[in-house]
């Protein structure tokens, strides 16, 4: 058998040491890093020092028994319990607790090695399947969809930073297709066989999910940059990203290495960088909000991207993709009648190209067995000057005694869905065709301190 790939790691748990010295052996003959243990006490002690990816665990030790310990040790890798024939019932019942299987004692070396062999690649598999799956989903996001000469310059950027191998920072409004810009970007750089990860910078990241977190603790995991080898990783609300951790990415871009929490030393990183935010991030690197050094060497290659108001060519081509393409199909094929792109076309799209997309799968669902969306299925609000508010059952009718602003517009239309959902965020989300979180942003904006 070929040898396998010295940055497995095994950990063989048995307090016959006569044994635990000849599967030691064993294991390390076939080419993985092992250590050995023969108590619980001692076991904890080796891995503070070392980050196994399979333990095997006799199912009595003189200090505890493999059932009682096999819940603490998962928390650390995979367990694979060893037994002799007289407690395979108990084995069984290890297995039903989370190990991955047992083992019979005495177990020969080809036995032993099959078993090893069959457990990688299993991980392996099981590796390859979310990549490939991430890979499925990002498939349709890496398509840049619109007729318009800011989409054409959108196009031509990508291509041409594509092949730069250095951080590109993505600008514009949220729901502007500004992760859609990162996927294109990968798929067109020598990176595209990579994975690429996309992660939102809020309150919820933290440096072990970044960076990663060494052993010695039961939250011990690897870490986006380790995740990503020599892809992509596309950080979004980058504006977002805590102070501390922009320092650490700053370090990670500069130098190319990065150290996980707890470690003693730094390890390679050979992952590219793309970012996007919604905000100015010149003017909060000025204030001092966000860490100056960062913003100029992300902002070396920037894409803009104009919000879906500002480049009216592009509506109906995305309308037109989001209905051929829709992951939202219902059955047979649908296209829209000129009113309903031409409503589409009047229609100012606050929330952008996902406010677009979320439209027309509501349009698809109100469409029900016909051929054709028609304007009613879209139900877009309709904004127009008058005298008075109100709103009618008919449709939504926003009335103003001056020209609105489109921000006035904006907030009196969210009130309204505050209103008509009984102050759910949830709900006002996705009629706006947003996230939660931006929802809550955005109310939070409109509601004075």
């Amino acid at each position: 058998m070929d040898s396998v790939e010295s940055h497995h790691k095994v950990l063989l748990i048995e307090d016959d040491k006569t044994l635990n010295r000849l599967m030691t052996d064993q294991v390390s003959r076939l080419g993985y890093d092992t250590r050995s243990a023969s108590s619980r006490e001692e076991t904890l002690e080796v891995l503070r020092n070392f980050t196994p990816d399979l333990a095997i665990l006799d199912i009595r030790l003189p200090d505890t028994d493999g059932i009682t310990f096999l819940p603490e040790l998962r928390e650390y890798c995979a367990v694979m319990i060893l037994t002799a024939y007289g407690s395979i019932d108990q084995a069984v019942n290890a297995v039903k607790a989370g190990a991955t299987e047992f083992l019979v004692k005495p177990v020969s070396p080809q036995n032993l090695e099959l078993t090893l062999a069959r457990f990688f690649e299993t991980v392996a598999l099981k590796r390859d399947l979310a990549f490939w799956q991430a890979q499925a989903q990002s498939a349709t996001r890496a398509d840049l969809i619109g007729d318009s000469d800011e989409m054409e310059q959108v196009r031509r950027l990508v291509s041409i930073f594509a092949s730069a191998d250095m951080p590109v920072l993505i600008c514009g409004e949220s729901g502007v297709g500004k992760g859609s810009v990162a996927a294109a970007i990968h798929a067109q750089s020598p990176r595209a066989n990579g994975r690429f990860i996309a992660v939102d910078c809020d309150e919820s990241l933290n440096d072990a999910d970044l960076f990663g977190r060494e052993t010695g603790t039961p939250e011990k995991k690897d870490g986006l940059i380790a995740a990503a080898g020599n892809g992509t990783i596309f950080l979004n609300d980058i504006d977002k990203l805590a102070p501390a951790m922009q320092t650490k990415l700053l370090r990670v871009i500069e130098t190319g290495t990065y150290r996980p929490l707890g470690a003693t030393a730094s390890l390679p990183s050979s992952a590219r960088f793309l970012a996007a935010t919604g905000e100015d991030l010149e003017d909060m690197a000025a204030l001092g909000n966000f860490k100056s050094e960062l913003y100029y060497i992300l902002s070396s290659l920037k894409i803009p991207v104009l919000p879906l108001r500002s480049r009216p060519a592009d509506v109906a081509a995305l309308a037109n993709f989001f209905l051929e393409t829709r992951s939202f199909h219902r059955g047979g094929d649908k296209s829209f009648t000129p009113e309903t792109i031409a409503a589409l076309d009047q229609y100012e799209w606050p929330g952008n190209v996902r406010e677009l997309r979320n439209a027309i799968e509501r349009g698809v669902i109100m469409s029900a067995g016909g051929d054709l969306v028609l304007p009613e299925h879209i139900a877009l609000p309709q904004f127009s000057s008058g005298m008075s508010s109100n709103t009618t059952n008919a449709g939504v009718t926003l009335r103003f005694s001056h020209e609105p602003t489109l921000d006035e517009i904006r907030e009196t239309y969210v009130k309204l869905l505050l209103d008509t959902y009984g102050g759910n965020r949830k709900q006002v989300a996705e009629a706006l065709g947003m996230s939660e979180r931006n929802t809550y942003r955005m109310l939070k904006k409109m509601t004075p301190e």
